[in-house]
């Protein structure tokens, strides 16, 4: 009887990921749908067809979060305001392409990264930063004002697209060295030129940088499968083992009797 339950159970945990692999896509995961389509809609400057996808998301998201509510406050706030600047992007008379694209980008990323468990689009953009940032990085040691300015500014650009998304998958103290940073070099942008000592905030914010993207790409395995592998693991070896020793059992109770047939 043991035995069979034991089966039983472990047929349920192999069963597990099968189960979860087959559902239907997630309510957040057709929103990721949405804002993904919405972003190519604006590549191909089909700015009605964005608008309608991005009224379309709003209703999605409304009924989501009023039926139920699977996301902070804070997280709330940061689809509302990137969706905000979506819209105002697909409806603009004379906004830039460029500028319509990174506020579509942007509001793609921040979907992403509350749809995501690990690895969220938004590191995908890591080359592009750092090599902005390296630049701007380079001619401020060479005192280079012109491409300093020029170059940073473009990191600022770039990292202005990923930050919404960044403040939902890092933890908030990280973001708050990073604004300081930033906020500094920005602010004092000729003397960082000019002047070894400020320079040194460039080799921080580039070390506090390479600590962003690097610790996104640790964890890749989501926790919650290593446990359904763990247990299930367990729970075929203990079955396997239950039916060695009852294996053993039978075999030894088979030859004691045949032991005493052969005296009789």
């Amino acid at each position: 009887m043991k035995f069979k339950w034991l089966y039983l159970l472990a047929i349920i945990m192999m069963l597990t990921p099968i189960t979860v692999n087959a559902e239907q896509q997630s309510p957040m995961e057709k929103l990721d749908d949405i804002s993904d389509e919405a972003l190519q809609m604006v590549k191909f400057q089909r700015y009605d067809d964005a608008k309608k996808l991005l009224d379309y998301f709003s209703d999605q998201f409304t009924s989501i979060t009023g039926a139920k509510e699977p996301l902070s406050m804070d997280e709330v706030r940061i689809v509302n305001t990137s969706h905000d600047e979506a819209m105002e992007a697909a409806v603009s008379p004379n906004m830039k392409y460029e500028e319509r694209l990174n506020k579509l980008t942007k509001f793609r990323l921040v979907i992403d990264a509350l749809a995501t468990s690990h690895q969220p689009l938004w590191t995908a953009m890591e080359d592009q930063i750092m090599t902005a940032f390296h630049q701007a990085k380079d001619a401020a040691l060479m005192g280079d004002s012109a491409h300093f300015h020029s170059n940073f500014n473009t990191f600022l650009n770039l990292y202005n697209v990923i930050y919404p998304s960044m403040k939902i998958d890092v933890p908030v103290e990280n973001i708050q060295r990073l604004d300081a940073r930033i906020d500094f070099i920005n602010e004092y942008q000729s003397q960082v030129v000019s002047d070894a000592k400020s320079q040194q905030e460039l080799d921080a914010l580039d070390t506090d940088l390479k600590n962003l993207f690097a610790n996104m790409e640790d964890d890749e395995a989501d926790p919650s499968l290593w446990w359904v592998i763990i247990s299930t693991g367990s729970i075929i070896i203990m079955t396997l083992s239950y039916v060695g020793w009852r294996k053993y059992q039978g075999d030894k109770e088979l030859r004691k009797n045949r032991s005493r047939d052969q005296k009789d």
